[in-house]
């Protein structure tokens, strides 16, 4: 008897451990998607329009990108829904083609109405090769259109290698 308490108490301990780091994680996620959205803010404060009107957005803070004839990103983000985060997504791509080098940014997708949220969180998502980001600027966002109800901005955050195209991205989003 004794045993079988020292086991599901131990199993009770580490499962609730697992969940505690997993929520600590995610509030980082959190944090950091909610920090970059101000910088974006700062950088272009004519972008906030798209906050307040987007059905929801995705906020990527960190994307690491890098490659040698093959190349890579992948990054980690938030979903928003009128505004409140409500599920974690990860970004993978993988390119072929002439590039070296490697590169941080961050990147927003704004969701136009619930018809690109629904086609954006249902999984499994994938941008196609004509998608193209925006590279944040001062002004820049005065001209900026939804595409099929997407609207994809970028910022660069360090690196040798700078590419606005987002072709190729795949997303996955789980729900908290």
């Amino acid at each position: 008897m004794k045993l079988k308490l020292i086991f599901f108490g131990f199993f009770f301990f580490a499962v609730a451990g697992t969940l505690l780091s997993q929520n600590s994680k995610e509030r980082e996620n959190i944090s950091a998607s909610r920090a970059i959205i101000q910088e974006f803010k700062q950088k272009d404060p004519g972008i906030s329009k798209f906050f307040q009107s987007a059905y929801g957005y995705v906020v990527f803070p960190h994307i690491g990108k890098g490659g040698l004839g093959i190349g890579g990103a992948g990054g980690k983000g938030t979903v928003f829904k009128h505004g409140k985060p409500v599920a974690t997504a990860k970004m993978t791509q993988i390119t072929i083609g002439l590039q070296a080098g490697g590169q941080k940014y961050a990147e927003i997708i704004f969701l136009e109405n619930k018809q690109a949220y629904d086609r954006f969180t249902g999984n499994s998502y994938e941008f196609a090769a004509q998608v193209s980001a925006v590279a944040l600027k001062s002004g820049v966002s005065e001209d900026a259109q939804y595409r099929d109800g997407m609207l994809v901005f970028t910022m660069a955050i360090g690196g040798l290698m700078y590419e606005a195209s987002v072709g190729g991205q795949k997303f996955k989003v789980i729900f908290y």
